[in-house]
Protein backbone atom coordinates (compact mmCIF):
# COMPACT_ATOMS: atom_id res chain seq x y z
CA UNK A 1 0.00 0.00 0.00
CA UNK A 2 1.70 3.56 -0.52
CA UNK A 3 0.08 6.58 0.58
CA UNK A 4 0.47 9.98 -1.19
CA UNK A 5 -1.13 13.29 -0.76
CA UNK A 6 -2.09 15.14 2.50
CA UNK A 7 -2.99 13.52 5.20
CA UNK A 8 -4.56 15.83 8.21
CA UNK A 9 -3.28 15.14 11.98
CA UNK A 10 -6.64 16.46 13.32
CA UNK A 11 -6.87 18.11 16.75
CA UNK A 12 -8.92 16.76 19.39
CA UNK A 13 -11.42 19.82 19.93
CA UNK A 14 -12.79 20.37 23.41
CA UNK A 15 -15.78 22.34 24.73
CA UNK A 16 -15.35 25.00 27.06
CA UNK A 17 -16.40 22.58 30.21
CA UNK A 18 -13.49 20.22 28.59
CA UNK A 19 -15.35 17.25 26.69
CA UNK A 20 -14.26 16.05 23.77
CA UNK A 21 -16.24 18.33 20.96
CA UNK A 22 -17.54 15.29 18.44
CA UNK A 23 -19.73 17.49 16.37
CA UNK A 24 -17.02 19.80 16.16
CA UNK A 25 -14.09 17.15 15.27
CA UNK A 26 -16.43 15.58 12.24
CA UNK A 27 -16.74 18.82 11.16
CA UNK A 28 -12.86 19.10 11.05
CA UNK A 29 -12.35 15.49 9.06
CA UNK A 30 -15.02 16.38 6.53
CA UNK A 31 -13.40 19.70 5.68
CA UNK A 32 -10.56 18.11 5.51
CA UNK A 33 -11.58 15.93 3.37
CA UNK A 34 -13.98 18.20 1.48
CA UNK A 35 -10.29 20.21 0.46
CA UNK A 36 -8.84 17.25 -1.03
CA UNK A 37 -6.73 15.37 1.85
CA UNK A 38 -5.99 11.83 0.70
CA UNK A 39 -6.83 10.69 4.67
CA UNK A 40 -6.44 11.63 8.10
CA UNK A 41 -4.06 11.09 10.90
CA UNK A 42 -5.83 10.41 14.23
CA UNK A 43 -4.26 9.80 17.89
CA UNK A 44 -1.10 11.57 16.92
CA UNK A 45 0.90 14.43 18.57
CA UNK A 46 -1.24 17.14 17.55
CA UNK A 47 -4.61 14.82 18.51
CA UNK A 48 -3.79 15.13 22.17
CA UNK A 49 -3.74 11.28 22.50
CA UNK A 50 -1.51 10.94 26.01
CA UNK A 51 -4.47 13.42 27.36
CA UNK A 52 -7.67 11.22 26.19
CA UNK A 53 -9.13 8.56 28.41
CA UNK A 54 -9.37 4.65 26.54
CA UNK A 55 -12.76 5.48 26.51
CA UNK A 56 -12.48 9.61 24.75
CA UNK A 57 -9.93 7.49 22.50
CA UNK A 58 -12.33 5.01 21.07
CA UNK A 59 -15.17 8.18 20.26
CA UNK A 60 -12.27 9.96 18.35
CA UNK A 61 -11.48 6.81 15.72
CA UNK A 62 -14.83 6.20 15.93
CA UNK A 63 -15.65 9.45 14.21
CA UNK A 64 -12.92 9.96 11.97
CA UNK A 65 -12.94 6.61 10.50
CA UNK A 66 -16.97 7.59 9.95
CA UNK A 67 -16.14 10.13 7.96
CA UNK A 68 -13.08 8.45 5.81
CA UNK A 69 -15.69 5.32 5.57
CA UNK A 70 -17.77 7.73 3.74
CA UNK A 71 -15.83 9.57 1.90
CA UNK A 72 -13.17 6.60 0.80
CA UNK A 73 -10.16 7.86 2.38
CA UNK A 74 -7.71 6.27 4.35
CA UNK A 75 -7.16 6.55 8.28
CA UNK A 76 -3.84 6.23 9.88
CA UNK A 77 -3.84 5.48 13.37
CA UNK A 78 -1.39 6.43 15.74
CA UNK A 79 -0.14 3.59 17.95
CA UNK A 80 3.22 3.77 18.87
CA UNK A 81 5.13 3.66 22.49
CA UNK A 82 8.67 3.38 23.95
CA UNK A 83 8.69 -0.21 24.13
CA UNK A 84 8.02 -2.87 21.53
CA UNK A 85 5.53 -5.43 23.88
CA UNK A 86 3.66 -1.94 24.29
CA UNK A 87 3.77 -1.01 20.60
CA UNK A 88 2.73 -4.63 19.59
CA UNK A 89 -0.33 -4.56 21.69
CA UNK A 90 -1.42 -1.77 20.27
CA UNK A 91 -0.96 -2.39 17.27
CA UNK A 92 -2.83 -5.63 17.21
CA UNK A 93 -5.74 -4.00 19.00
CA UNK A 94 -6.44 -1.46 16.02
CA UNK A 95 -9.62 -0.39 14.78
CA UNK A 96 -9.99 -2.53 11.73
CA UNK A 97 -11.17 0.61 9.44
CA UNK A 98 -7.46 1.83 10.32
CA UNK A 99 -5.12 1.78 6.53
CA UNK A 100 -1.84 2.12 8.63
CA UNK A 101 -0.57 2.57 11.78
CA UNK A 102 1.64 5.19 12.67
CA UNK A 103 4.21 3.91 15.13
CA UNK A 104 7.11 6.52 16.62
CA UNK A 105 10.72 5.60 16.73
CA UNK A 106 10.77 3.80 20.78
CA UNK A 107 11.55 7.80 22.57
CA UNK A 108 13.21 8.19 26.06
CA UNK A 109 15.21 4.66 26.31
CA UNK A 110 17.10 5.26 23.39
CA UNK A 111 18.12 2.46 21.99
CA UNK A 112 20.46 1.87 19.27
CA UNK A 113 19.70 1.72 15.93
CA UNK A 114 19.99 -2.21 15.77
CA UNK A 115 17.55 -1.93 18.22
CA UNK A 116 15.00 0.15 16.58
CA UNK A 117 15.45 -2.19 13.50
CA UNK A 118 14.24 -4.77 15.56
CA UNK A 119 11.70 -3.41 17.33
CA UNK A 120 10.05 -2.39 14.14
CA UNK A 121 10.82 -5.63 12.95
CA UNK A 122 8.46 -7.03 15.26
CA UNK A 123 5.77 -4.59 15.54
CA UNK A 124 5.71 -4.47 11.97
CA UNK A 125 5.07 -8.25 11.69
CA UNK A 126 2.42 -7.94 14.29
CA UNK A 127 0.07 -5.60 12.51
CA UNK A 128 -2.66 -6.83 10.86
CA UNK A 129 -2.21 -2.82 8.48
CA UNK A 130 0.81 -1.43 6.96
CA UNK A 131 3.01 0.41 9.46
CA UNK A 132 4.18 3.99 8.83
CA UNK A 133 7.61 4.40 10.91
CA UNK A 134 7.55 8.35 12.68
CA UNK A 135 11.26 9.48 12.72
CA UNK A 136 10.86 12.57 15.00
CA UNK A 137 14.49 12.58 16.55
CA UNK A 138 13.82 16.26 18.52
CA UNK A 139 10.65 14.03 20.32
CA UNK A 140 11.93 10.52 20.65
CA UNK A 141 16.14 11.29 21.12
CA UNK A 142 17.21 8.64 18.94
CA UNK A 143 18.71 9.97 15.76
CA UNK A 144 18.71 7.45 12.61
CA UNK A 145 20.94 7.42 10.09
CA UNK A 146 19.85 6.94 6.36
CA UNK A 147 21.83 3.68 6.24
CA UNK A 148 19.06 2.37 9.18
CA UNK A 149 15.96 4.37 7.54
CA UNK A 150 16.96 2.64 4.26
CA UNK A 151 17.21 -1.29 6.35
CA UNK A 152 13.71 -0.13 7.76
CA UNK A 153 12.47 0.57 4.95
CA UNK A 154 12.93 -2.68 3.59
CA UNK A 155 11.07 -4.56 6.33
CA UNK A 156 8.22 -6.31 5.39
CA UNK A 157 4.89 -4.83 6.28
CA UNK A 158 6.73 -1.38 6.81
CA UNK A 159 4.89 0.92 4.37
CA UNK A 160 6.63 4.23 4.79
CA UNK A 161 7.94 7.05 7.19
CA UNK A 162 6.38 10.34 8.81
CA UNK A 163 9.86 12.12 8.04
CA UNK A 164 10.54 14.54 10.66
CA UNK A 165 14.20 15.03 10.84
CA UNK A 166 13.97 18.45 11.94
CA UNK A 167 16.45 19.96 8.72
CA UNK A 168 17.57 18.99 5.07
CA UNK A 169 20.60 17.84 6.46
CA UNK A 170 22.74 14.45 5.02
CA UNK A 171 20.27 12.03 6.21
CA UNK A 172 17.57 14.05 4.68
CA UNK A 173 19.21 13.69 1.15
CA UNK A 174 21.17 10.56 1.84
CA UNK A 175 17.37 8.86 2.69
CA UNK A 176 15.24 10.22 0.47
CA UNK A 177 18.22 9.85 -2.61
CA UNK A 178 19.02 6.33 -1.58
CA UNK A 179 15.22 4.35 -0.48
CA UNK A 180 13.27 2.51 -2.49
CA UNK A 181 11.12 4.08 -4.72
CA UNK A 182 7.74 2.11 -3.36
CA UNK A 183 8.32 3.41 -0.23
CA UNK A 184 6.04 6.50 1.16
CA UNK A 185 8.27 9.27 2.52
CA UNK A 186 5.70 11.61 4.15
CA UNK A 187 7.10 15.13 5.36
CA UNK A 188 5.90 15.76 8.75
CA UNK A 189 7.86 19.17 9.84
CA UNK A 190 5.97 21.41 8.45
CA UNK A 191 8.38 24.12 7.52
CA UNK A 192 10.55 21.93 5.43
CA UNK A 193 7.37 20.72 3.60
CA UNK A 194 8.26 22.00 -0.15
CA UNK A 195 12.24 21.03 0.46
CA UNK A 196 11.59 17.60 1.17
CA UNK A 197 8.78 17.38 -1.55
CA UNK A 198 11.42 18.55 -4.13
CA UNK A 199 13.50 15.27 -2.63
CA UNK A 200 11.26 12.99 -3.65
CA UNK A 201 8.38 13.03 -0.67
CA UNK A 202 5.19 11.44 -1.38
CA UNK A 203 2.75 13.91 0.43
CA UNK A 204 3.18 15.17 4.02
CA UNK A 205 1.76 14.73 7.60
CA UNK A 206 1.11 18.36 8.31
CA UNK A 207 -0.51 20.06 11.70
CA UNK A 208 -1.14 23.38 9.94
CA UNK A 209 -3.37 21.46 7.24
CA UNK A 210 -5.83 21.31 10.26
CA UNK A 211 -6.09 25.10 9.24
CA UNK A 212 -5.30 25.04 5.69
CA UNK A 213 -5.73 22.09 4.70
CA UNK A 214 -6.18 22.88 0.70
CA UNK A 215 -3.34 25.26 0.29
CA UNK A 216 -1.04 21.94 1.31
CA UNK A 217 -2.98 20.01 -0.58
CA UNK A 218 -2.48 22.35 -3.82
CA UNK A 219 1.71 22.35 -2.25
CA UNK A 220 1.82 18.81 -2.54
CA UNK A 221 0.08 18.11 -5.70
CA UNK A 222 2.28 20.95 -7.49
CA UNK A 223 5.67 19.70 -6.70
CA UNK A 224 4.17 15.98 -7.83
CA UNK A 225 3.06 17.30 -10.99
CA UNK A 226 6.27 19.29 -11.81
CA UNK A 227 4.48 22.98 -10.97
CA UNK A 228 8.06 23.73 -9.62
CA UNK A 229 7.43 27.62 -10.02
CA UNK A 230 4.01 27.56 -8.78
CA UNK A 231 4.91 25.15 -5.90
CA UNK A 232 7.99 27.18 -4.74
CA UNK A 233 5.72 30.18 -4.29
CA UNK A 234 2.92 28.48 -2.38
CA UNK A 235 5.68 26.20 -0.27
CA UNK A 236 7.53 30.13 0.23
CA UNK A 237 3.93 31.51 1.55
CA UNK A 238 3.32 28.53 3.91
CA UNK A 239 6.71 29.19 5.50
CA UNK A 240 5.32 32.06 7.53
CA UNK A 241 2.58 30.42 8.50
CA UNK A 242 4.29 27.04 9.88
CA UNK A 243 6.74 29.34 12.08
CA UNK A 244 3.65 31.13 13.37
CA UNK A 245 1.85 28.24 13.97
CA UNK A 246 4.59 26.26 16.08
CA UNK A 247 5.59 29.88 18.00
CA UNK A 248 4.29 27.68 20.75
CA UNK A 249 3.85 23.99 21.48
CA UNK A 250 1.65 22.28 19.02
CA UNK A 251 -1.56 22.00 18.95
CA UNK A 252 -2.07 25.17 20.97
CA UNK A 253 -1.89 27.99 18.23
CA UNK A 254 -3.52 25.70 15.92
CA UNK A 255 -6.79 25.33 18.06
CA UNK A 256 -6.50 29.00 18.70
CA UNK A 257 -6.93 29.58 14.65
CA UNK A 258 -9.23 27.42 14.64
CA UNK A 259 -11.45 28.56 18.10
CA UNK A 260 -10.97 31.82 16.06
CA UNK A 261 -12.27 30.68 12.82
CA UNK A 262 -15.49 29.42 14.61
CA UNK A 263 -14.56 25.83 13.60
CA UNK A 264 -14.26 24.45 17.24
CA UNK A 265 -16.05 25.50 20.30
CA UNK A 266 -12.79 26.47 22.31
CA UNK A 267 -9.48 27.02 22.11
CA UNK A 268 -8.77 24.74 24.83
CA UNK A 269 -5.69 22.23 25.68
CA UNK A 270 -5.21 19.92 28.29
CA UNK A 271 -2.47 20.16 30.90
CA UNK A 272 0.93 19.91 30.92
CA UNK A 273 -0.26 22.26 27.85
CA UNK A 274 -1.32 25.89 28.33
CA UNK A 275 -3.55 27.66 25.74
CA UNK A 276 -1.46 30.23 22.93
CA UNK A 277 -1.42 33.71 23.80
CA UNK A 278 -3.75 36.07 22.02
CA UNK A 279 -0.69 37.68 20.17
CA UNK A 280 0.47 33.86 19.09
CA UNK A 281 -2.67 33.51 17.50
CA UNK A 282 -3.24 36.70 16.03
CA UNK A 283 0.25 36.57 14.41
CA UNK A 284 -1.24 32.81 12.78
CA UNK A 285 -4.15 34.78 11.50
CA UNK A 286 -2.04 37.39 9.65
CA UNK A 287 0.26 34.32 8.30
CA UNK A 288 -2.65 33.01 7.06
CA UNK A 289 -4.10 35.76 4.86
CA UNK A 290 -0.87 35.95 2.63
CA UNK A 291 -1.33 31.63 1.56
CA UNK A 292 -5.06 32.21 -0.29
CA UNK A 293 -3.40 35.06 -2.22
CA UNK A 294 -0.98 32.38 -3.53
CA UNK A 295 -3.87 29.73 -4.11
CA UNK A 296 -4.88 28.96 -7.77
CA UNK A 297 -8.40 30.43 -8.46
CA UNK A 298 -9.89 26.84 -8.55
CA UNK A 299 -8.66 25.57 -5.54
CA UNK A 300 -9.96 28.94 -3.44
Amino acid sequence: MTFTGLYVPLVTPFTATGEVALEALSGLAHQSLDAGAAGLVVLGTTGEPATLTAAEQRQVVDVCASACQERGAQLILGAGTNTTAGSVDAVAALDSRAAAALVVVPYYTRPSEAGVIEHFRRVAAASPVPVVIYHIPYRTGRTLGAETLCRLAELPNVAGFKYAGGGIDDTAIGFLSQVSPGTSVLAGDDIYTAPLLALGASGGILACANVAPAAYVELIAAWRSGEIEHGRRLGNSLVPLASALFAEPNPTVVKGVLAAQGRIPSAAVRLPLLPAAESSVSAALAALEGVSAQLVPAAR
